[in-house]
């Protein structure tokens, strides 16, 4: 098998760069927030390197951005990445704080060789704006030294692999400390003469578990590595550096995310109508808002347009120093609809597709009700509001096999005070209601008013004149 390993050098720097619009000096500090972890370009032009004090880098950089340092975002950014690499290699192992691993071997016929493999790693890499260091290699510990030690190159040849770990300092071969002393008292400094011992002198001087560790290396013990699924989730967060104020700078972290989502959404070959967006807060709750579209939708753009229209009506209670989106809902996506000769959609759900999804997004979800016509014969029982549905091709019955009915029905119908004086159709007979003790029993007809209007009035069983809608 042959193994590519992906070493972050400063995965969290990456992460938290990519959310800022402005670049400036950087640093990631300890937990104890007295020594520098990682620093980012601008901090090292700076002078200010892994290990300084943190005291020493601000007083070279009083402007320095600081980010202390978390495992479980390291861990969560971590899979992120996994996440992107899964779209290319099936066979993806998580190895922390900051390195992943791919089987490649079964990929060189898809992709058309080795470095066409390469290439679209480094693509994808540059896309995302990730520094990386890559190492190919026969067994999944040789690919790790490899990128490690910054030794990596885009070859399979198994002669150049072991050459290139021969000459490794015991250092760069991830020996501890104790094992490092003691194998260089034996007058052994590289991972080569290490390889030239014979095993058996080797496990007896050292130890069975390092003698167990070169042999995977080597590739002449089994390092089974359990491959990593991904969750049947999305999910994105920006963290800030620096607290966000304004709703207005929150758009440009949520772009990126949403074009990572729209990625993933083709990637899948699906779609959501659902999206959950978490703004944290330092001294209060998180606010929580719900995006809904009014039907499955995959475009980066128009859920960016949705929720700028939910942000303008929600002003921020607090600086935000994190923001998360989530997709837990995901659709089939459906066939795409056919197009005329000058590129236009035929289909016009689309276009109402997208106007109740910005209507909802500006009013709420429930400021906007769809009538549905119920199975009843009485007016003001055949029909009813509800939430507004998805549009869809159902054909609709011609209008002239219909009645005709009044654009406006009251509430409820109001006496006749005077006679109409113009007549126009009717009598048509409603009667019903006997089921549930409601019965009507109406001659309904189409009648001008003295006032000119144009009104639906009925007689009932009473022989009482009744008005129960108008005619625009």
């Amino acid at each position: 098998m042959l193994w590519l390993y992906l070493h972050f050098p400063h995965l969290v720097l990456d992460h938290i760069r990519r959310t800022r619009e402005d670049e400036g000096a950087l640093v990631v500090v300890e937990g104890s927030g007295q020594k520098v972890i990682q620093a980012c370009p601008d901090a090292r032009s700076q002078g200010i390197r892994s290990g300084m004090r943190l005291k020493t880098a601000i007083s070279l950089s009083p402007d320095l951005g600081m980010v202390r340092a978390d495992e479980t975002q390291e861990a969560r950014i971590l899979e992120d990445q996994a996440r992107w690499l899964y779209r290319y290699a099936a066979h993806i192992v998580l190895v922390p704080p900051d390195g992943l691993l791919a089987e490649i071997g079964s990929l060189q016929k898809l992709y058309g060789g080795l470095p066409a493999v390469w290439q679209t790693v480094e693509q994808g890499l540059n896309e995302r704006q990730l520094n990386a260091w890559i190492g190919i290699g026969y067994t999944p510990l040789a690919a790790r030294l490899i990128a490690r030690a910054g030794k990596g190159e885009c070859t399979a040849d198994k002669g150049h692999i072991l050459r290139s770990l021969s000459q490794m300092p015991l250092l760069a071969a991830e020996f501890d400390e104790k094992a490092c002393t003691r194998l260089q008292r034996l007058g052994l400094n590289t991972l080569g003469e290490v390889f030239d011992l014979p095993p058996g002198e080797l496990a007896r001087r050292l130890s069975p578990e390092l003698l167990a560790y070169i042999q995977k290396i080597q590739g002449t013990r089994p390092d089974p590595r359990t491959p990593w699924q991904p969750p049947h989730s999305f999910r994105q967060q920006a963290d800030f550096v620096q607290e966000i104020e304004h709703t207005q700078g929150l758009l440009f972290p949520l772009q990126r995310m949403l074009d990572e989502l729209e990625e993933d959404l083709c990637w899948r070959q699906q779609d959501t109508d659902s999206l959950r967006l978490i703004l944290r807060h330092r001294h209060a709750e998180p606010t929580r808002l719900q995006i809904r579209t009014s039907g499955p939708e995959h475009r980066a753009d128009n859920f960016l347009n949705l929720i700028r229209l939910r942000l303008e009506q929600h002003s921020l209670s607090s600086p935000v120093i994190s923001m998360v989106l989530r997709v837990k809902r995901f659709l089939s996506r459906e066939a795409p609809v056919g197009q005329d000769l000058l590129g236009e959609t035929q289909d016009l759900n689309e276009a109402w597709h997208t106007l109740i999804s910005r209507l909802q997004a500006r009013l709420g979800d429930q400021a906007l009700r769809q009538l549905s016509p119920q199975a009843d014969h009485r007016p003001e029982r055949a029909w009813s509001a509800s939430e507004v549905l998805r549009k869809t091709g159902t054909p609709l019955i011609p209008a002239a096999e219909l009645p005709r009915r009044p654009l406006w029905l009251l509430k409820g119908p109001q006496p006749l005070t005077e006679a109409p004086v113009a007549w126009f159709s009717g009598p048509e007979r409603i009667s019903g209601g006997w089921w549930d003790g409601q019965r009507v029993h109406r001659d309904y007809y189409i009648a001008q008013l003295t006032s000119g209007q144009l009104a639906w009035v009925f007689r009932d069983a009473r022989e009482g004149w009744f008005v129960h809608g108008w005619f625009g």
